[in-house]
């Protein structure tokens, strides 16, 4: 789970592992943002400061490991 992911310039690798049924719209739309769309999707994205913030959001529902 990801918590208290902070920016830098590093590249983030974030993975859904729970599905959106039952939780906030709020929650839904940001993992929608993220670009996933289904659990075991991943992405990558950059550790900026906007993406950080998603993150915070649904620390829940998302793994976040550092792309190698």
């Amino acid at each position: 789970m990801a918590k208290n992911v902070t920016p830098s310039d590093a590249q983030l690798e974030i993975t859904q592992i729970k599905g959106v049924i039952g939780a906030k719209q709020n929650q839904r739309e940001t993992l929608r943002s993220l670009g996933l769309k289904r659990i075991g999707h991943t992405v990558v994205r950059t550790a900026d400061a906007v993406t950080v913030g998603m993150l915070n959001t649904v620390p829940h529902l998302v793994n976040v490991e550092e792309a190698k």
